[in-house]
């Protein structure tokens, strides 16, 4: 797919914001843990990937009920819904100086249309070294899901079913979108936000 992006200054992609928080004391703490100056960006990309892939929970996956948003929060409880964890993501390799961005599907919620439709979240990052975006999904693998990282042919968490009517949306965000924000900053139970108020389109 031809990623477009929202802005052509890669350097909005390093942006600290609210919710990419990587100032904060134990994200700090945590980007030492992980990343060293004898690592490519290609390694700390996948090494900051897989850590949020495999170390923090999906809420669904664990039946958790906390909503979390701040990357902070995530890494503090270890755990997110596909918003939450882009963010964490985002803060982890925007720390680093590698541009990231955030990426969005619709996918259908559990299945079938009947059940309704979903916004998924995923994110961007721009390697200078091969002068590409590559779309990273650390949304964390559980059977029938198997995400990896590539800076080849995309291994997604998903894959688009048209004829469902879902659909890859090719913009490249600087931001998290304004609508995963407000049902994350609404809501307190994270499966009743999951199971009925996720939005459906963008």
């Amino acid at each position: 797919m031809h990623l477009i992006c929202e802005t052509d200054k890669l350097e909005d992609y390093l942006l600290e914001l609210e919710e990419i928080n990587y100032s904060n004391a134990l994200i700090k703490s945590k980007i030492d843990e992980l990343f060293n100056l004898s690592q490519t960006e290609i390694e700390k990309a996948k090494i900051a990937f897989e850590f949020v892939r495999d170390e923090i929970s999906h809420s669904w996956d664990i039946q958790g009920n906390r909503v979390t948003r701040k990357a902070s929060d995530v890494l503090t409880y270890k755990e997110g819904i596909c918003y939450a964890k882009s963010n964490l993501l985002a803060a982890l390799l925007r720390s680093q100086g590698i541009p990231t961005g955030f990426c969005y599907q619709r996918l259908m919620l559990f299945d079938t249309p009947e059940k309704g439709y979903c916004i998924h979240a995923l994110n961007a990052v721009f390697l200078k070294s091969l002068n590409k975006w590559v779309r990273l999904d650390a949304r964390g693998n559980k059977k029938g899901i198997n995400a990896q990282f590539s800076v080849g042919e995309e291994k997604l968490a998903f894959s688009v079913q048209e004829g469902f009517d879902e659909k890859d949306y090719p913009v490249i965000y600087e931001k998290p979108h304004p609508k995963t924000i407000a049902v994350l900053e609404g809501h307190t139970d994270v499966l009743e936000m999951y199971k009925h108020h996720l939005p459906e389109s963008l």
